[in-house]
């Protein structure tokens, strides 16, 4: 897989750029369908997702993005969430536990449109019982870096900042928020008070992550240099990270050597970083085989690990912090150097 090739194809398919557009899905008569608990909104092109704090039994609680978003809108500690989910058609990756069919990620307008931010409002202002939090979700919602802040514009110009809280995520693929965005929208991005970014790690190892992803090794590295400019950018910023692996046996070594790199972005970055737990979906059901099937046999043994290097490296009340409580800002050394 040619990780750039394949990005520069999709984001080609993907925006409109003078019409500020971005192909988004529609979800009627899709596979996807099949998973979702209530039935698409947005006049197809949204759907609902609860977010919801309790995960399967010895699996760390998944706070994303409830705190952020409780924090901005005002709102006591939620056990639960509600998000209109707006998601791009295309992604670079392919990776096999993906909830999302592959043909609604290869910028095919088959079930999906180019709409613009104001378009998308419309349709979310249209709801009668509408979300305070929108969700950018894909595919990769980064192949249109654009998407972020002309829906800021859109929410800002409609009065709507402070009664709306924004996530998107982001699966560190490429570089195109420096690519393809200006100083200032990067600058605007981060001034931007209601908005949060969760960036997944797809394995805590180069064999993990080539295993779920189908990338190139490199691009494994490749998603630790990215978080480190993002991070500079002063964006509010989580991480998610994904640990199907085929060897148990790499487990030892690799989830130690996986939290050194996140410290060395920042020493507090594996307290902003949840691990997210497999589930087969119905798309993902009919991709599985036995090495797949032991790969999601092999994440508890993994979460087990991380719970441990957690524990070793972080005190019961720094792992006690909400998280978003825990510091993340860019830090010096004593040389005077920033270590973000």
């Amino acid at each position: 897989m040619d990780t750039e090739a394949i990005s520069a194809r999709l984001r080609e398919k993907s925006v409109d750029l003078p019409g500020r557009r971005v192909l988004v899905t529609c979800f009627p008569g899709t596979e996807q369908e099949k998973d979702l608990t209530v039935p698409a909104n947005c006049n197809g092109f949204g759907r609902i997702h609860h977010f919801r704090r309790a995960t399967s039994p010895g699996w760390p609680e998944n706070p994303l993005p409830i705190d952020p978003a409780c924090r901005h809108l005002g709102l006591p500690k939620a056990d639960a969430i509600k998000a209109q989910v707006f998601q791009n058609a295309a992604c670079c990756w392919r990776c096999w536990y993906c909830f999302v069919p592959h043909d609604l990620l290869s910028g095919s307008s088959n079930h999906s449109q180019l709409l613009s931010a104001g378009e998308l409002i419309d349709t979310y202002l249209q709801q009668s019982d509408r979300s305070p939090v929108i969700d950018l979700t894909g595919g990769q919602p980064e192949l249109v870096p654009e998407w972020v802040p002309w829906m800021m514009r859109e929410l800002r110009e409609r009065g709507l900042e402070q009664a709306v809280y924004l996530w998107s995520d982001d699966n560190l693929s490429n570089d195109y928020v420096w690519q393809h965005l200006t100083q200032k929208d990067r600058e605007y991005i981060a001034s931007y008070r209601g908005y949060g970014r969760v960036c997944c790690f797809k394995g805590f190892d180069a064999e993990s992550f080539v295993f779920n992803t189908g990338a190139e090794p490199e691009c494994f590295a490749r998603q630790f240099a990215f978080m480190r400019r993002l991070l500079n950018l002063g964006i509010d910023l989580y991480a998610y990270a994904t640990f199907t692996t085929p060897r148990r046996d790499s487990i030892k070594e690799g989830m130690p050597r996986f939290l050194d790199s996140l410290q060395a972005i920042h020493p507090n970055l594996p307290l902003r970083t949840i691990p997210l737990e497999i589930r087969l979906f119905t798309t993902v059901k009919a991709r599985m085989n036995g090495l797949r099937q032991q790969a999601v046999e092999n994440q508890r043994a993994a979460v087990e690990a991380w719970l441990d290097q957690l524990s070793a490296r972080f005190s019961n009340g720094e792992r006690a912090k909400c998280i978003v409580d825990v510091p993340f800002a860019r830090e010096s050394n004593a040389s005077g150097a920033s270590i973000s």
